[in-house]
């Protein structure tokens, strides 16, 4: 018996092991061809694929068709998967992937009706380089054909890729619209509701746009807010919505980055560098694909492309990057890219709606949404010439949307004309041209100068309306096309006396620049500030000096914040409030990963401008009820410093007796949320216990606990935070890090987090993270080459 028991043991042992082996093959089956030779149809001459150690590709062709068609092969073979959620959440096409969980997404995104547009615009959006998306698209789907196993996603979803199309890289392009830009204008809408019902002195109050952390290029800071007396505003005599438990505010999660440059007069050999670091989710792989591009081009200077960047799967080019003339950095520039309309119809089953002109039809689009293993659900979009529907009011009128991203010239190739600038006055010249989700561009070139400009189209509002209420089309209020590239008021700045120019997603504009460009939520100038001072505090600078300052930690926002929490704990004697202290006396003036004190003052600063907020707001959500939502007001601290200070008890959030009694309370609620039900002393709570990475594979949540450690890079504690240069939170931050000069290349520093590699079988599989996450230098260009493919016609 026992014999026949051991048999049957080994025998399902076997069994088991012969499975595993099964799985592995498969999952193999997708891993791309590294090493060799493959036939690629349509290449014109032999194109050389290497990779180095952290898998940077690095292309040698014989011209730029070439180049593309071999780009979208390894596009293709290693991030066919991300490449499609990408065009499925501009399109709106999620649910036909995972199902009706993603609906929600669809609908809002769909209302855009981006695929259509695209389709409609493509020759233009394509421009003159139709040959070369041809191109790539084709080297795309024979990458993905390369492949003997599907890509393992699609596996593990029960799923079969669709093909690679032209309009699928311009919908990867607008991807890039819903993620650096408020696509349902959500907080204009709010701001706009809240406006409507509060008295003006309180609403100026809430709403200003600047404190004095402003650190803008043009203009000066505004300066924190000159409080109202009580005889002007009396916090106390107004409604207020029913006591509850104060909600904690949250640092701000949007899309962000900082870029900054240092040109010839801040250098010490007359080099211009530029450093540049885009802050947005994080996954692995990461969003981005590291490749050196290189092929004959007579446009180009010496007649010969060679570019080191980023690209973005999806698109044949380096987005962000240098040649050995121009290198060129972005941060997203929050400015103004949606309105409202109101819209005002004539019938009562709201067909037929007026304009200037007469009265005009709503176009009515039906829209099916597929859905995965469930019903497809048709969707109707009611267009009117200012855009769709997107609220129908109280009063009978509805509000149409009108994006940039809707509009015919908001997307086009024309960045990736970058490689052929021999020099800076060129690559404005291309860049005032270029259509893309509106940036901060920071540039630099061989000779040492350097330049930002604002690079993507700006509507030009006529008819003089207020752009922050819905736009009265029959009272003149319109979107007239483009603001022209060649008008004498230009969003540009081109060789500063001071050699230094900065961005970190903050007002950067004044006076007529701000009107053209707008405000849709620039943030605190805490991070920008800090940039700025250290730029003019040091020269010369050099490669190391702008990548520290990209990883600088230094809590510079919050020293007056912690000095305020110990001070309102001193007083205290019960062995709470001891704990409290200690904890708080754990400040070392960075958020280091050991700082008990840096993590209990951000949580105290969170939970007093909480109850300040809500207690300002508080009228406003009396009023409006269900309709009231929350806003972001990253410009709040303006004023709740001030209110600090003078403590006046006329704007006193009602729900405290006094100001201490307020800050008291943020401060056990700070201790209670940071503790977090755990025993023992707040000084064990540290910020690195609270801010750990969490980079993993879009499909991690959806497989087995234990293989989940499997796609994700190592959980490891993160230095740094929103209010300084280091942003790091768990699944946010510098989605790369680049110092570059583009006639140094040499001495350029890179880093990217995530890894290149779509597979974790593949040897590429997190290369390079461990740089990102412990800030160490490493190489722009590739290194020695640990794998070459060639590729033949």
């Amino acid at each position: 018996m026992l014999k026949w028991i051991r048999r049957g043991l080994l025998a399902l042992l076997t069994l088991a092991l012969l499975l595993a082996l099964s799985a592995w093959l498969v999952l193999r089956g997708s891993v791309p061809t590294y090493d060799g030779e493959l036939s690629l149809p349509g290449l014109s001459a032999p194109v050389s694929v290497t990779r180095d150690a952290n898998g940077v590709v690095d292309i040698e062709a014989a011209n730029e068709l070439d180049m593309a068609r071999a780009l979208g092969f390894v596009h293709g073979q290693e991030r066919f998967f991300e490449m499609d959620l990408t065009r499925r959440v501009a399109a709106g096409e999620l649910s036909a992937l995972f199902g009706a969980r993603a609906l929600e997404v669809d609908r809002t995104n769909r209302l855009h009706r981006l695929r259509a547009r695209s389709e409609a615009s493509l020759a233009d959006i394509a421009g003159p380089r139709a040959a070369a998306l041809k191109a790539y698209t084709e080297g795309v789907n024979a990458g993905l054909d390369s492949l003997s196993v599907r890509p393992w996603p699609y596996l593990l979803l029960e799923q079969s890729p669709k093909p690679w199309s032209e309009v699928d890289s311009a919908l990867t392009g607008y991807a890039m619209f819903f993620d650096l830009q408020d696509e349902a204008n959500s907080r204009e809408l709010a701001l706009w509701r809240i406006r409507g019902v509060l008295p003006a002195p309180l609403a100026d109050l809430m709403l200003r746009d600047g404190t004095a952390w402003d650190a803008p290029l043009f203009g000066s800071a505004r300066g924190d807010a000159a409080l109202p007396g009580p005889e002007v505003l009396d916090l106390r005599t107004l409604p207020q919505a029913p006591d509850e438990v104060p909600t904690a505010a949250a640092e701000p999660a949007a899309p962000g980055s900082n870029n900054f440059a240092a040109g010839a007069s801040a250098t010490a050999d007359g080099r211009a560098i530029v450093a540049g670091d885009m802050h947005l989710g994080l996954r692995a792989p990461s969003l981005w694909y590291r490749a050196r591009l290189r092929y004959a081009d007579p446009e180009a200077p010496d007649g010969q492309v060679d570019v080191v960047g980023v690209t973005l799967p999806g698109v044949p080019g380096v987005i962000a990057g240098s040649s050995q003339r121009v290198a060129w950095a972005f941060t997203n520039s929050y400015g103004d890219w949606l309105d409202f309309f109101r819209v005002d119809f004539t019938d009562a089953a709201k067909t037929r709606y007026r304009t200037p002109e007469g009265e005009a039809d709503i176009v009515v689009h039906r829209e099916t949404i597929e859905v995965a293993n469930g019903t497809a659900e048709t969707l109707e979009i009611r267009e009117t010439r200012w855009g769709p529907i997107a609220h129908d009011e109280a009063d009978g009128s509805a509000l149409a949307l009108r994006w940039t991203a809707q509009m015919p010239g908001s997307l086009n190739f024309g960045l990736l004309d970058l490689v052929h600038a021999a020099d800076l006055d060129a690559a404005l010249r291309m860049a005032r041209q270029a259509g893309v989700p509106a940036q901060n561009m920071l540039l630099g070139d061989a000779e040492g100068r350097i330049a930002w400009r604002l690079v993507g189209r700006v509507p030009a509002r006529v008819g003089g309306c207020d752009p922050k209420a819905p736009l009265l089309p029959l009272q003149g209020c319109d979107w007239a096309g483009w603001h022209p590239a060649d008008a004498p008021l230009q969003p540009e700045l081109v060789d500063p006396p001071s050699g230094r120019l900065w961005s970190a997603n903050a007002r950067i504009t004044d006076g007529e620049l701000l009107a053209l460009i707008g405000d849709s939520g620039y943030a605190l100038g805490a991070r920008q500030k800090q940039i700025a001072d250290t730029l003019m505090e040091s020269a010369p600078l050099d490669e190391p000096a702008l990548l520290a300052l990209q990883l600088d930690d230094r809590a510079l926002f919050l020293e007056r914040w912690n000095r305020l929490l110990r001070d309102t704990v001193a007083p205290m004697s019960a062995t709470e409030w001891r704990d409290i202290a200690e904890a708080a006396e754990g400040w070392e003036g960075h958020a280091s990963i050991d700082s008990s004190g840096y993590r209990l003052t951000r949580a105290f600063r969170l939970e007093v401008l909480a109850r300040v907020r809500n207690g300002l707001l508080g009228p406003a959500k009396a009023e409006l009820g269900d309709r009231f939502v929350m806003p972001d007001l990253p410009q709040l601290e303006g004023v709740l410093w001030p209110l600090l200070e003078q403590r006046p008890a006329h704007l006193l959030p009602p729900r405290f007796e006094s100001w201490d009694a307020l800050l008291a309370d943020a401060a056990r609620a700070a201790a209670t949320e940071v503790r977090g039900g755990r025993e023992g002393p707040l000084t064990a709570r540290t910020w690195g216990e609270a801010n750990f990475s969490r980079v993993c594979h879009p499909l991690t949540s959806g497989v087995p606990e234990w293989l989940r450690p499997h796609l994700c890079m190592p959980a490891e504690p993160l230095p740094g935070d929103v209010q300084m240069p280091r942003i790091q939170a768990p699944a946010f931050g510098a989605s790369q890090r680049m110092v570059v000069s583009p006639a140094h290349r040499e001495d350029a520093i890179f880093q990217l987090p995530g890894g290149q590699a779509g597979h974790p079988l593949s040897p590429y599989w997190g290369a390079g993270h461990g740089d990102w996450a412990q800030g160490r230098p490493s190489s722009f260009l590739p290194g020695p080459a640990t794998a070459k493919l060639e590729l033949t016609p």
